[in-house]
């Protein structure tokens, strides 16, 4: 059980998520909700079977249940509630700002418009922020198993929704899809004013790591765990100040991590690594944000100080305007000192 004292320490002080799959927050009540309301069946009798099937012992494993259960997803009111139930979520564990990722593809390929997923997303981030007061950016991924050309063809259909976009990022299947795969489309991307980041170093090699710091010239890396095994590569980030999102339940769920407390977290912070805490794909991996923090600050005792920095991190590694983070980051110190 969580100690009361710690997660009240965590809700209170304000916080960033920035590795969030949006349809990784489809909880199985949702998820049967809404294959009520558009007429489908599931895989699954009940939410408890449901639940029962989230024994995961790799990447693609959690892969194949996250597509089968993104198909009850088909029209803007299906990504609208899908969103806003998460952002209620975060704005109870004390978050402000998240920088959520969709997969159009995985949408397009039912036939899905991608207008339905993007305005139903948008419409959720537009009531988060008169209601919750919740900010957030909308992050388009490309799936890696799918080739460069239907990135670039992704790309070019979300044109009309550009200028509600805060980047790219790159997601599914890590191994034997190298970032160096997309690189093009990336850099289109990025041409077209757009932040990138690339999911690397959760099962790929530090290699991968590399390609998207030295080819890509990424904006954030996502996960990043094996950098830690390559000293120079650590080096690198720390001095070019390259944001990690770690996400740890997910690693201990897909079993990157045999338990938390072998979690490589504290070891990147006392590196100087600028890493931060976030909850990737809660409804399959067992805890959204505040649960993140509590059980990892927990399994790796990690000081109130160090919990207050990888909040200081989420703010500092966001694409929030200059002037939106200074005052988090203020609003960080304030509720720290406070609390402490």
């Amino acid at each position: 059980m969580p100690d009361d004292s710690l997660a009240d320490f965590v809700r209170r002080l304000p916080k960033a998520e920035l590795h969030l799959h949006i349809e990784g927050t489809l909880e199985p009540e949702l998820m049967f909700a809404l294959a009520r309301r558009n007429g489908l069946s599931t895989p699954y009798p009940t939410v408890e079977a449901l639940r029962a099937a989230y024994a995961f012992s790799r990447l693609q494993d959690f892969l194949d249940i996250y597509y089968q259960g993104a198909a009850v997803l088909l029209t803007r009111a299906d990504f609208h509630d899908l969103a806003i139930a998460y952002f209620r979520r975060l704005a109870a564990d004390g978050g402000v700002h998240a920088e959520i990722f969709f997969d159009p593809q995985t949408h397009t390929y039912r036939g899905v418009p991608m207008a339905e997923a993007v305005e139903g997303l948008l419409s959720a981030m537009d009531e988060a922020k008169a209601t919750l007061g919740v900010t957030s950016g909308l992050i388009l991924s490309f799936l890696r198993h799918l080739d460069e050309a239907d990135a670039f063809a992704t790309l070019e259909q979300a044109r009309p929704w550009l200028s509600r976009l805060t980047g790219v990022g790159l997601d599914s299947s890590e191994l034997g899809h190298p970032p160096a795969k997309f690189a093009r489309v990336l850099a289109a991307a990025r041409d077209l004013g757009l932040k990138v980041m690339v999911h690397a170093g959760e099962e790929g090699p530090p290699a991968y790591v590399w390609e998207a710091v030295d080819l890509i010239a990424v904006d954030r890396i996502d996960h990043g765990n094996r950098a830690l095994e390559d000293p120079a590569l650590v080096r690198r980030l720390v001095a070019d100040g390259t944001t990690l999102t770690v996400c740890p339940l997910s690693n201990l769920k897909l079993c990157v991590v045999p338990d938390l407390a072998a979690h490589p977290l504290k070891r990147m912070l006392d590196l100087g690594l600028a890493v931060t805490v976030n909850s990737d794909d809660p409804a399959y991996f067992g805890g959204y944000l505040l649960e993140n923090y509590v059980q990892t600050a927990q399994a790796l005792d990690l000081t109130r100080g160090e919990i207050a920095r990888l909040a200081r991190n989420s703010f500092s590694g966001s694409f929030l305007p200059d002037a939106d983070k200074a005052r988090w980051l203020a609003a960080v110190d304030a509720a720290a000192g406070e609390l402490t």
